[in-house]
Parts: structure tokens; C-alpha cells; sequence
């Protein structure tokens, strides 16, 4: 695709469940919007609802400069987004992201300009892929140059990622269903039962609830898994636990379980910076966990992905490269 040298972009972080908007100059979000037309909840199916998500948090900012650069990054390119990106396989860096990029027509006038994701398929190991997660690290990296020689990058949400980057690329990573299986134990299986919905993420979590939870999970042994969980269930019925307090022994069992196999996973990377990116909140509650397990973050970050994307835009050749270096770190 062919398009003029410019210092906008428009940024799109579009989700599975929720889409993301970000106005953008010299590497600055100047404006940002957000909407719940992840591409499960489009407007209506198919590519029409495509443009018509775009259109409505967007339609606007086009009208003003028809021809702004945009891109997007996220589930909009896997098989069930607007249009599939091909997975770039490991060791991936954006440059090769850059080389692997597709476009839609966006119904409005400009292209969309999609990134790919990222896949690590080895012989003798479970294949494992990520899609977006690879912006939000490029962003990162870009604010933070001197972790690209060699970091362990943690992103948590519903699909945890564990990354590990030398040398300015995502040499191998590990995805955990942390949060979706949280999620589906809660509500749709007898764990849930005895949980008062009132209770489930709201109000000051019960810390020492989590902490047994991540006991639990530092002493267990292969196959204690599924009997940890039920105890989720036995810990109500017997009083061990308040009912109120079972969500967060079930969250701790659950983060626990996945920081053990993490820091396993990236036990030749111990001594580089531990950084974690995601939603705050999420974030704090890895953090505490980390702490308890005597292997603390290095640094919290918020959502990078809208720098991500306009580093993507730099490397694909829609932002000029001197822009770039205006960039804020």
C-alpha cells in the first residue's frame, strides 16, 4: 500500500472483546476512545460490521483528515477478525512484523494497515502463538531501550503471556488461561457456588485468602491441580473460608500456579529485568504474588500498545523516521 509520509496515525488496539482508538502525533496520543465492538461484538456480522465499528468510533477523526495512516493490531487479524495476518514465527522482532503486514479497505477512504502475530512452533514442545501481545512489547521496548538486550516480559490477563526477549526480539514465549479459567470456575462450575456474586472482584480482596492460595500452588506437586481446586469448594463447606474469601483463595491457587511454571520457563533469565504490562489493577495482584514467591517485578507498566502501533507505523514506512526520534521515553 502506498501512502504519504505523515506525523498522524490513527491506532487501533482491537480485542476480542473491546476496541481501542488512539489519535496520534510525533508518538503522542492526543485523543483516545473505547468502545465494546471487540470483533465478537460487532455492530452486525461479517465485514460489514467491521466498518461500521470502525466508522463509529472513528468516522469522525477520518472526515477531518481522509487521508490519516491507520493501523491495527490484535484479534482483527486472526482468522476471525477483518482479514487474517499470518503469524510471524520466533525469534520476531518489529522490523519483521513490519515485512508481514496486510491491509483492508476500511469503508471510510484509507487502508487499515493490520499486524501480524506472532508464533513459536519447535520441535518437541506445544506450539504456542500470541496476537497483539507482540505491540504492547514493541512499545515497551521503545521506552525502554535497554530492556530489548535481554528482559522477561509478563503480561497477564484471560491469556497470561510469559516472553522472553534478547537481542530486540521475542525469542520464546508461554501463554497461561489464567484469567478465562478463573472466569469459567467461578461462573459456570459448582466452585462458584458457594461464591456470593457480590463479592466476585469488588471491594478489597482477602489477602490472606490469595496468600493460601499461592502456598498451595508453591507446594504442590504434578497432578495436585484439580484436587487444589476443589478445595476451593471443601474450604466453604467446612468453614475453613468465608464464602466471600473463596474467589481470591481460587485466584491466588490459579496466579500461583502460573508464576511457578513462569519462572521456571524463564529461569535462564532471572537476572534481567522481570516487567510486567497490563491493566493495573491485574498487575498489582501479580505483583503482591511475585513478592510472595521472593522474585518481585522490576517494573509495572500500563497498556503500551498505542506506542507499539506507532512504532509498527514507523517500521512498515507510513511515519517518517525522524518522527520517531521525537519520540517521548
Amino acid at each position: 500500500m502506498t501512502k504519504a509520509m505523515t506525523t498522524h496515525l490513527l491506532a487501533l488496539d482491537w480485542g476480542t472483546s473491546s476496541l481501542r482508538a488512539f489519535l496520534m502525533h510525533d508518538g503522542k496520543v492526543i485523543d483516545t476512545r473505547q468502545s465494546g465492538h471487540g470483533i465478537q461484538h460487532l455492530p452486525v456480522a461479517g465485514e460489514t460490521g467491521f466498518e461500521k465499528a470502525f466508522a463509529a468510533i472513528a468516522g469522525d477523526w477520518v472526515g477531518q483528515q481522509p487521508d490519516i495512516a491507520v493501523v491495527a493490531s490484535g484479534m482483527v487479524g486472526s482468522a476471525q477478525g477483518w482479514r487474517e495476518a499470518p503469524y510471524v514465527a520466533c525469534p520476531a522482532d518489529i522490523e519483521m512484523l513490519a515485512q508481514n503486514q496486510v491491509s483492508v479497505a476500511s469503508g471510510l477512504g484509507p487502508d487499515i494497515v493490520i499486524a501480524p502475530g506472532v508464533v513459536l512452533d519447535q520441535t518437541g514442545h506445544l506450539p504456542d502463538v500470541m496476537r497483539g501481545e507482540e505491540i504492547q512489547i514493541a512499545g515497551a521496548l521503545s521506552a525502554n531501550p535497554q530492556w530489548a538486550t535481554g528482559s522477561c516480559i509478563v503480561l497477564p490477563g484471560t491469556h497470561s503471556k510469559w516472553v522472553v526477549v534478547e537481542h530486540g526480539k521475542i525469542r520464546r514465549f508461554s501463554t497461561y488461561m489464567t484469567g478465562e479459567l478463573f472466569a469459567v470456575l467461578c461462573h459456570h462450575s459448582i466452585l462458584g457456588r458457594l461464591m456470593p456474586d457480590s463479592v466476585l472482584g469488588q471491594g478489597e480482596p482477602d489477602w490472606a485468602a490469595f496468600e493460601m492460595g499461592l502456598s498451595e500452588a508453591r507446594r504442590s506437586r504434578a497432578g495436585d491441580l484439580t484436587h487444589q481446586l476443589f478445595a476451593t469448594r471443601t474450604l466453604g463447606l467446612t468453614g475453613r473460608l468465608p464464602h466471600g474469601s473463596l474467589a481470591d483463595y481460587l485466584s491466588g491457587l490459579l496466579i500461583g500456579s502460573e508464576l511457578v511454571s513462569g519462572l521456571a520457563y524463564a529461569q535462564n533469565t532471572l537476572g534481567v529485568p522481570l516487567v510486567m504490562i497490563g491493566e493495573s489493577t491485574l498487575c498489582l495482584r501479580y505483583a503482591r504474588a511475585l513478592g510472595f514467591l521472593e522474585q518481585p517485578a522490576a517494573t509495572l507498566l500500563g497498556n503500551t500498545a498505542a506506542l507499539g502501533l506507532w512504532k509498527y507505523a514507523t517500521a512498515v514506512g507510513m511515519i517518517e523516521r525522524s518522527s520517531e526520534m521525537r519520540m517521548p521515553t
